[in-house]
């Protein structure tokens, strides 16, 4: 009840300590304010000094600021993913790293693992971002307005409520680039619900209400075990139950739905005229040649029962043909060459016996994780990629599987793996498309409606290829350049061209760019290093290996010039250090920065960088 009186908000926000860093300051109102260029990629380590007490909940607020246009992100950051650690620290200076049960937020853009939205921001608050519409009283559409133009919240509930002594602290980690003003708060109250709105306020008015509390005597019991955690088994088994409650989500499932409906009748058309309905009915089947469905003659098929036919024990072709494909991803060719065609028009296969093991092997678990584990586990995966000298003539094309075959990376693949080298590839699973960089009017043509394209201007420009935005006609052009099929017919194998197109890509598109220039940045900010320990470490990020003596010459070279055109040309310099949203490193010279940009820029355009082997 004390504490109540003196925080009615249930908050307390101490004065933040923090090491002295370049474009950090702190405002009246305790918030932290950051400058544009700040990274916080590897955290800003926070102390907060509440004072004895119990503490159960931490507060982080992303606050607009008019430094940054009323945004809660620095210029040209539509969202941040914001990540926080905390540790009490005791005043004998031991650390105990503080487990958090769960975190959510007011505010917040989806994440997502295999599809399905995360639940909560414990693992990363991506921060809320886009036009929202605003209504009027009446209902009415008045105007929108970007999200990132708001006050938004995150509340982190500890595993277990800790109770401070004089002279502990609390040190709490942020992460997350592009913040642009944020405050830290405590509070001895846990909260149960999924964005921390106090849906226990009947609760927290029996702290203060003895009618109510005499009413509601299990209500006070609830809020002194969730701020003090007096019963540890009840606190885990409320735990245990609030997070099963959560996996609910509220009795919402997301499923894709489509409602059936009597079925249009399909007829012969005679001489292919569409309007004449004179033909004779047809009913779905399979090609009467092949095994038929159990009672296709008494009943109209649909889908479950072609799904049931593909997989029957009579039809081998569904195993072999996805075993063919599958090894086709892993060792460059089929067993059977052909892959648009493994019947009697295609090619034979090389090892029949082995696919026929395969298939059959496939067909009895219909296990697509552990075929794949099959296939990578075997010697013949994991052997050298360089083709054996006295098999050259024999075995040219190296069907007998004597050496792995080395390969260009597919289109989607190439992008992926620079923002790999980089570190800026987002990993997550499932969600919406992204849109990548892509040529101002490259939509230009597309009209009905005109079409304008948004790159993302968040972490969404780092999704891996697979979900970048394309439409029909309209390949994204970095995956047309590397032979990505255009989606108007389905293809069972991809072309491999090699075209200047290409290696331009490489150097000129803008995700090359800053993948070079923010590998470049951890270079040169990294340790003090002789230019070719740094060289070394570039290669051995791109390419799983040191440079070797001649390559070092070379890039040295190329280094020395670099440096001198940089210093010549600051503002191109500058120029190229502005490509990309990721920022670049303060404590590095922009000349300096920018010749290091160009050596990886050359490193992540050589044949072998693109090339599995």
């Amino acid at each position: 009840r004390a504490y109540l009186a003196q925080h009615p908000d249930r908050w307390t926000t101490p004065v933040p300590h923090y090491e002295s860093v370049k474009g950090i300051s702190t405002n009246d109102d305790s918030s932290l304010l950051i400058n544009a260029g700040v990274k916080l990629k590897d955290g800003l380590k926070v102390q907060l000094q509440p004072g004895p007490g119990w503490v159960a909940s931490i507060r982080l607020e992303l606050i607009p600021r008019p430094e940054h246009a009323d945004r809660i992100t620095t210029k040209g950051v539509a969202s941040a993913t914001v990540r926080l650690e905390a540790s009490r620290k005791s005043a004998q200076g031991k650390l105990t790293r503080l487990g958090v049960f769960h975190a959510d937020a007011d505010v917040k853009n989806d994440r997502y693992v295999n599809g399905s939205t995360i639940l909560g921001i414990k693992d990363g608050w991506r921060t809320g971002s886009g036009e929202v519409p605003v209504d009027n009283i009446k209902g009415e559409r008045v105007r929108t307005r970007d999200r990132a133009n708001t006050l938004q919240t995150g509340i982190y509930v500890l595993e277990e409520p800790i109770k401070l002594a004089e002279g502990d602290q609390l040190e709490l980690t942020i992460k997350g680039d592009g913040l642009g003003c944020f405050r830290l708060s405590v509070s001895p109250f846990g909260f149960e619900d999924d964005h921390g709105a106090m849906v226990l306020n009947g609760a927290y008015r029996s702290v203060t209400d003895e009618a109510h509390a005499a009413k509601f005597p299990t209500a006070l019991v609830t809020v002194y075990l969730l701020g003090t955690g007096f019963d540890r088994p009840a606190l885990r088994e409320y735990q245990r139950l609030t997070l099963e409650r959560l996996e609910c989500r509220d009795g919402l499932v997301p499923t894709m739905v489509t409602q059936s409906r009597e079925p249009l009748p399909t007829r012969v058309l005679p001489r292919g005229n569409w309007q004449d309905e004179s033909g004779e009915l047809l009913s779905p089947g399979v090609p009467k040649f092949l095994p038929q469905p159990a009672d296709a003659e008494s009943r109209r098929l649909n889908r479950l029962d072609l799904a049931r036919w593909l997989t029957s024990p009579e039809n081998p072709l569904t195993a072999r043909v996805f075993v063919n494909r599958l090894w086709k991803q892993f060792f460059g060719n089929g067993l059977s060459a052909v892959m648009e065609d493994v019947g009697a028009q295609g090619e034979w296969p090389s090892h029949p016996e082995l696919l026929d093991w395969l298939a059959s092997d496939f067909r009895e678990r219909w296990d697509v994780k552990a075929l794949v584990k099959q296939m990578v586990m075997s010697a013949t995966y994991q052997q050298d990629s360089r083709l054996r000298a006295d098999l050259h003539d024999a075995d040219p094309n190296n069907r007998w599987l004597s050496s792995q075959n080395p390969r260009r990376l597919e289109a989607e693949f190439v992008r992926d793996n620079a923002l790999r080298i980089a570190g800026l590839l987002d990993p997550e699973i499932g969600g919406p498309s992204a849109k990548p960089y892509q040529p101002a009017g490259y939509f230009a043509i597309l009209q009905f409606p005109d079409r304008d394209y948004v790159p993302n201007r968040d972490d969404r420009q780092y999704r891996r290829g697979l979900y970048t935005h394309w439409q029909r006609t309209f390949l994204q052009p970095m995956l047309a350049n590397f032979d990505a099929p255009g989606r108007e017919e389905c293809i069972a194998a991809r072309i491999v061209a090699n075209t200047p197109q290409q290696a331009l890509t490489l150097l000129n598109d803008p995700t090359f760019v800053e993948a070079a220039r923010v590998l470049a940045g951890e270079i040169a900010a990294g340790p003090a290093l002789t230019d070719q320990a740094r060289i070394d470490r570039i290669f051995e990020r791109a390419l799983a290996r040191p440079a070797t003596a001649r390559e070092t010459a070379s890039l040295q070279s190329f280094l020395d010039r670099q440096r001198v055109e940089a210093l010549d040309h600051r503002d191109e310099a500058a120029k190229l250090l502005k490509v990309g949203l990721a920022p670049s490193p303060s404590n590095v010279d922009p000349a300096e920065l920018a010749a290091w940009t160009e050596v990886c820029r050359v490193v992540l355009n050589l044949h072998e960088s693109i090339t599995r082997y």
